[in-house]
């Protein structure tokens, strides 16, 4: 089965300021929620991944068949439906041969279903137009959906879906929640649309400290973040109480320290104060004993 895998993954702006390091995580065939703040880089990283952009460090390891949607496409004038299956020079072929005009070395490549392959995915999706019919003359939910019946023909190895769903009708995230929900080979999917990131079976984290994986769907995610929030809030509190406890302490010995310094100052202070100064009287021989004359005994 096909996987992607993101080794030591980093990339910074063409001004040196970077984006996000060090990333490491595989996507198997699985449907992947994408998540994050605005800004943080995750339309980058999918651009990583698809190869439109090369790592600044790291790498990604990824099959070689995989499509990009994106929210807002720009089309050309000539672009019609059959280019968003590839196949307008095949059918092109398959008209000559219908009209008999075909040679042989053509005849031996042509699909005779083709035709009738790309109309069925089409129908899937609510659409019956022809195939020559120009994509800039089409609504931007009927371009989505004949976008998706493209991706359903061919099946690629991975899907990647960015904020496909932004901005489109009702029927067109229909469109997309019905793709993703049948979907059987690996998607990656960013989007901020609750509905269709609770059919996924994971959602991956991306922020400013790395990657993260949780398994299952964004109500999921969504009880496993307040879970760790509720002990990220728990170990805070113990920590400031523990600081607090450092920090009274450390008070403490503080102010015993500078009681038993002053106790010190005031000892040796007093213990070289001249004895008079302390209030004892000095020790001289009284003057009358001192001329007393010696006393004779007969």
């Amino acid at each position: 089965m096909p996987y992607i895998t993101l080794s030591n993954l980093s990339w910074s702006t063409p001004d040196g300021r970077p984006l996000f390091s060090n990333l490491n995580t595989i996507f198997g065939p699985e449907r992947a929620g994408l998540v994050g703040r605005n800004g943080i880089g995750k339309t980058t990283l999918l651009k990583l991944i698809s190869g439109e952009l090369s790592p600044s460090q790291g790498s990604v390891t990824a099959p070689s068949c995989i499509h990009v949607l994106r929210q807002s496409v720009q089309v050309a004038e000539e672009e019609t439906v059959a280019d968003l299956f590839g196949a307008r020079h095949a059918l092109v072929l398959l008209a000559r041969a219908q009209a008999g005009s075909a040679t042989l070395e053509e005849l031996a490549d042509i699909d005779w279903m083709l035709e009738a392959n790309i109309e069925a995915a089409l129908a899937r999706f609510g659409l019956s137009m022809p195939l020559t019919a120009p994509l800039a003359r089409l609504s931007g939910g009927q371009r989505t959906r004949a976008a998706l019946a493209a991706q359903v023909y061919h099946a690629p190895d991975f899907l990647i879906l960015d904020e496909l769903t932004n901005n489109l009708d009702r029927d067109g995230r229909a469109a997309v929640i019905e793709l993703v929900a049948s979907w059987r080979q690996g998607a990656i999917i960013v989007s901020h649309d609750r509905e269709l990131l609770e059919i996924v079976d994971a959602v991956v984290e991306l922020t400013s400290l790395g990657i993260s994986r949780y398994g299952g769907n964004w109500s999921h995610y969504r009880e496993r973040k307040a879970l760790e929030l509720t002990a990220a809030r728990h170990d805070l509190a113990d920590a400031q109480k523990r600081l607090g406890e450092v920090e009274r302490k450390a008070q403490e010995t503080a102010e015993r320290q500078a009681r038993r310094s002053g106790e010190g100052k005031k000892k040796a202070a007093e213990g070289g104060m001249p004895r008079i100064s302390a209030g004892a009287a000095p020790c001289v021989p009284s003057r009358q004993a001192a001329i007393m004359p010696p006393l004779h005994v007969e």
